[in-house]
């Protein structure tokens, strides 16, 4: 018996390994084709259903399809109503690998994994090399379905095991609930499919029995969009209720219109090929829900809304000024462009604040924040950076052309002064982790510090925006001080290192950290020069 259950793990084992081989070979031949995707979703549900079957199909995951879409909700690249679109197309997509799994190709797994294995090792183009780790990925996985069946066929003999599995054909509950608890041990839905199959395969479960726990795969999926939200904004734990909600509902439906759903998968399946008919009771639930769901689509979204209620601060990641149909009137577009580097600049700064707050308490949801809307920086700077190299194009007086060339190397600052913030951040999570601390002395110093540096910031980015020449040589000033108190605090601080009041390790975090803060002053008083007409 010990025997027969190790086998059933070592399928089990090869079966996931196969599906992730395939997966990652997937996602090679991808390349970033499914990140374009993403970026040109369209407001319509029914592309976001489009979208969420190729990509779920591609990556043989609704898991990870459902994740990557809570963490662009998160983000605020996606609104909720988008994302429930991508959630039910993912359900749909991910029973690809079941129909695959479905084919009697068991005569051919060597085949698949002796022809995958020579192109995956031998094959010097890329595509031929990633085509071959998708066959050899697929044939491990039909090896380990292969196994699991032949293990789990002795158990046709044990008649408390048989019984037990015929009461989801009586209470469709217990069966849900089944694979439901199967599907979030193994964070798979398509690997719990797998088992089904092959138990099936092996006159354990007859269809009445085995569609109940496909439904409660498909429920117990959700686990891993419920995961990825536990830390997210209340926008991306919207994505998750939807998805759990979706599938639940969908599942109830189907249990109450069990006798017809059975008949309709027994119509359109192959007489007498229970794995057929599985695999096609698992696409037929996931296509007839979203033929249900997405008329209502608003409807749902809304509900979800009232059950999550509150409203969320999310920062776009998408430029809010930039248009390109003002790069003809290239003083309207200048305007546009000021804008949106002074919205920059201004998160830059925000990110700053929380950095240098950070290091005085060592808030670890200042650094997360800091760490999540860095990037939001970053993304601004290329796309403000494109638009200008666009502007470029267009005939300009010699007033706009000085301005065009201050803003884009304020841009550059700007994102430097994002990145410092970055830095001091992850310095702060590293001395919160290791247990260092600084002096009551260093406290105070880099207390000051902080104020000045925030100060000398905070004038540079007023002055850009408002063209005030007084706030830049304020901001020069300012700047002009962090770099003489700087060099003071660096003299006291190894004067309290040779008198041992600080230790070595809380000596070196301290060096890193004025000199971030420096150079979050120095690019602010490049930006005060570009003001003032100095670069």
């Amino acid at each position: 018996m010990y025997i027969l259950f190790f086998a059933f793990l070592g399928g089990l084992a090869l079966l996931l390994y196969g599906m992730q081989l395939m997966s990652d070979g997937m996602q090679k031949v991808a390349e970033n084709r499914l990140q374009r995707l993403f970026e040109v979703l369209a407001g319509r549900v029914m592309y976001g259903v489009l979208l969420g079957t190729v990509v779920a199909a591609v990556l043989q995951s609704s898991g990870i399809t459902t994740i990557m879409t809570v963490s662009m909700v998160n983000a605020g690249l996606m609104t909720l109503k988008q994302a429930f679109g991508i959630v039910m197309g993912a359900n749909l997509g991910t029973t690809v690998t079941a129909q695959l799994i479905a084919f009697k190709v068991t005569d051919f797994v060597t085949v698949f994994i002796a022809l995958g294995f020579v192109l995956n090792i031998l094959a010097k183009g890329k595509k031929l090399k990633y085509s071959g780790q998708i066959m050899l990925g697929f044939g491990i996985m039909m090896l380990g379905m292969q196994m699991m069946g032949n293990s789990v066929a002795p158990l046709r003999k044990y008649q408390g095991f048989v019984d037990f599995i015929a009461t989801f054909a009586d209470n469709p509950l217990i069966g849900l609930l089944a694979g439901t608890v199967m599907t979030c041990v193994v964070q798979s839905s398509t690997a719990t499919i797998g088992i089904l199959m092959a138990m099936a395969g092996q006159g354990l479960i007859p269809l009445e029995g085995a569609i109940p726990v496909m439904l409660g795969d498909n429920v117990g999926t959700c686990i891993t969009s419920v995961l990825a939200s536990l830390r997210a904004n209340r926008a991306a734990k919207r994505v998750a209720y939807s998805h759990v909600l979706y599938n639940l509902i969908g599942s109830v439906i189907f249990i109450i219109f069990m006798g017809w759903f059975v008949d309709f998968v027994l119509y359109i399946s192959p007489e007498g090929d229970i794995a057929r008919q599985i695999a096609n009771s698992h696409t037929a639930f996931n296509l007839l829900s979203t033929v249900i769901f997405l008329p209502i689509a608003s409807q749902f979204v809304a509900f979800i809304e009232l059950l999550v209620p509150g409203k969320d601060v999310v920062i776009s990641r998408k430029p809010l000024f930039l248009d390109v149909n003002m790069l003809g009137t290239p003083s309207l577009a200048m305007q546009l462009a000021t804008k949106e580097v002074v919205r920059m600049g201004n998160m830059a700064w925000h990110n700053v604040e929380l950095a240098l707050s950070a290091i005085e308490d060592r808030d670890s949801k200042k650094v997360a924040y800091i760490l999540e809307h860095e990037p939001v920086v970053d993304i601004l700077e290329e796309e403000i950076t494109k638009y200008l190299t666009q502007m470029s194009e267009k005939q300009m007086s010699t007033d706009l052309a000085a301005i065009h060339t201050g803003l884009l190397h304020a841009c550059n600052d700007i994102e430097r002064i994002g990145d410092h913030a970055e830095t001091i951040a992850k310095k702060v999570r590293n001395m919160r982790e290791d247990g260092v601390e600084f002096s009551p002395v260093a406290h105070e110093e880099l207390k000051h510090l902080s104020s000045l540096v925030l100060d000398a910031s905070s004038k540079a980015l007023k002055a850009l925006e408002t063209n005030d020449r007084d706030l830049a040589r304020a901001s020069l000033a300012a700047s002009h001080e962090v770099k003489l108190y700087q060099k003071e605090m660096r003299k006291n601080h190894v004067a309290r290192l040779n008198d041992k009041i600080c230790n070595p390790a809380a000596g070196f975090v301290m060096l890193e950290l004025l000199i971030n803060m420096k150079r979050v002053s120095d690019h602010s008083k490049n930006i005060s020069q570009l003001v003032l007409g100095e670069f």
